[in-house]
């Protein structure tokens, strides 16, 4: 129940672009056991898949109103974990599995140095254990205050680096005669095998070694500084796989590892690999958690293929991305391959005025399943489908006359009998299905964006892109434009695709994908027919023009200083 006293926050009042950094914002400001109401115009669910991915069940969901106008939902945020005298207490056997090792690892998280979380269990957490070593080197004690027969207590604390480094590869170079420091550091590093690391630790910056190594081994080596003084100096050096310390193919059969080795030698078989070289694990069932560790540990630095997914055997390559390659954007996709649109078209994913996001961005704004639609994507690379046409390739004086060509014709031929029969059939069909009503408003509105949006491009914008091209070819000034600098209208330019394709969207999730119920006329089906038409046209036009077109033109312009 809703009461006076309740922060509420009305998302209907806010832009489609700041909408969920305002949500998150609010979510993120909330104490343990504080709330608040968010009121929509539209049931708001896959926020809640969105939460429920990055956040475990550390925040509540309750359903104050569902429908048909209103949506209002109580958004409150978990206590941490019980407290004792010991330390905080979370009981990992009252969590769902799915959530287990995030909320384990939000908490550790939030541990201060000196603070401690004890964990309760059904089982020995020894595979945690070992986790916690390779995500946090270094930094956690783990101490057992139980162990079975049914009960294992274990009591985790956030420590002092160096209190916490016993059991790792480590040599302490400042405890070695100076005369046997070289001579041991060498014998050290040559019994490493390929994912094996050495760390070393020293009082002064041991770099020289560094180049030793290079002159004499080449990159069989990597070079990772961990502390870089002013008292202290310790260095990782991991012996690479390369061709000749594997096979033909980089493979790891986890299968055969004890449980509490799987985790730490997955990671530092990874951690070993060269830039965009491959490590291919072999498993007996999905080893999906593994992608979504990796994903909130190391960022968009990988990339993730099944070449088997069951019933018996899930095989998976692991590439490591090279040198300065982040995760692409949705516009960075379909500007490569226009035949990936279609897969974000299945999904719903806005490629057009939302192209900045990355795949992971974007699917868990929509609670999507990022591992199986990356698959898609590249299924979509194997399927014979006529030449997608090369936009990217063009000249942007011809791609500007395709797109006045192609898709504002489109425009002006479809858009009077688009919005006539989105007028008609709310009106006749608008009592029994008044959505209908808005998704003539709202047609209305982007018929008159488009109208007043097209001859600007058309006059002023093409032509001013037409005179760049031609001073450039022609070893001229920078001409002059009626419109200004093009980079001083980019911003505008975007924001009124953004509006179009937002108000699409809506329409969209109105008509439930453009679904004819069983009493539609063909009058309402040729509506819905037109709307997706319409949609399909715009996500390509803005893409041509928000992600290919506007950013090229900008940059020529900005040539010319």
């Amino acid at each position: 129940m809703e009461t006076t006293t309740d922060r509420i926050l009305d998302v209907t009042k806010l832009a489609p672009a700041v909408k969920h950094t305002t949500i998150f914002a609010h979510v993120e400001a909330l104490r343990d056991g504080d709330s608040f109401i968010i009121h929509n115009d539209h049931d708001p669910k896959p926020l809640y898949f969105q939460l429920h991915n990055l956040y475990g069940d550390s925040y509540t969901w309750e359903y104050l109103e569902q429908g048909p106008q209103w949506w209002k939902v109580r958004i409150g945020k978990e206590p941490d974990a019980t407290e004792s005298p010991d330390g905080r207490i979370l009981d990992v056997t009252k969590l769902a599995p799915a959530v287990k090792h995030s909320t384990i690892f939000g908490l550790i998280a939030k541990l201060k140095e000196g603070e401690s979380l004890i964990i309760h269990n059904d089982h020995d957490p020894a595979p945690l254990r070992h986790q916690l070593g390779h995500t946090h080197p270094g930094v956690i004690g783990w101490d057992y205050l139980e162990k079975g027969p049914q009960w294992w207590k274990v009591r985790i604390s956030k420590v002092a680096p160096r209190h916490a480094e016993a059991g790792m590869n480590i040599l302490d170079v400042t405890k070695l005669a100076p005369a046997v420091k070289h001579s041991t550091i060498f014998e050290r590093i040559a019994k490493l095998q390929g994912g094996e690391s050495l760390i070393i630790h020293n009082d002064h910056d041991p770099k020289p070694l560094r180049y030793h190594l290079e002159a004499e081994h080449g990159n069989a080596y990597s070079w990772e500084y961990l502390e870089q003084g002013p008292q202290w100096w310790k260095v990782r050096i991991t012996r690479n796989i390369t061709e000749a310390t594997s096979s033909h193919e980089n493979i790891l059969d986890v299968t055969k590892l004890a449980p509490r080795e799987k985790h730490p030698t997955i990671f530092s078989r990874y951690h070993a690999l060269n830039k965009g070289a491959s490590l291919t694990i072999h498993n007996d069932h999905d080893p999906k958690p593994l992608y979504y560790q990796m994903q909130g540990e190391m960022g968009d630095v990988f990339t993730w293929e099944y070449l088997e997914q069951g019933p018996k055997w899930w095989r998976v390559k692991i590439t490591k991305r090279p040198d300065g390659a982040g995760a692409e954007t949705l516009a960075q996709i379909v500007t490569k391959d226009m035949r990936k649109a279609e897969v974000f078209k299945k999904y719903g994913l806005d490629f057009c005025c939302n192209g900045h996001l990355t795949m992971r961005e974007a699917c868990a704004a929509k609670g999507l399943d990022v591992v199986r639609i990356e698959q898609e994507l590249r299924e979509a690379d194997k399927v014979q489908t006529s030449t997608a046409l090369p936009y990217n390739d063009w000249n942007i004086d011809f791609l500007a006359d395709f797109i006045v060509n192609t898709h504002h014709s489109y425009l002006r031929k479809n858009l009077p009998e688009i919005g006539k029969y989105a007028a008609k059939v709310a009106q006749v069909h608008g009592q029994q299905h008044p959505e209908l009503h808005e998704v003539n408003e709202l047609t209305q509105e982007v018929i008159a964006e488009f109208t007043a949006h097209l001859p600007e491009e058309e006059d002023k914008l093409f032509p001013y892109i037409k005179l760049l091209v031609a001073a450039k070819n022609a070893g001229k000034a920078l001409p002059t434009s009626t419109m200004g600098r093009f980079k001083d209208q980019l911003d505008t330019l975007v924001k009124e695709h953004v509006s179009v394709g937002g108000k699409l969207d809506r329409i969209n999730e109105l008509t439930s994908g453009y679904n004819v119920p069983s009493d539609g006329c063909a009058s309402y089906t040729l509506l819905f027919r037109l709307l997706h038409e319409l949609e399909d046209d715009t996500h390509v036009h803005i893409h041509l023009e928000n992600n290919i077109l506007f950013p090229k033109a900008e940059e020529l312009e900005r040539s010319f200083n």
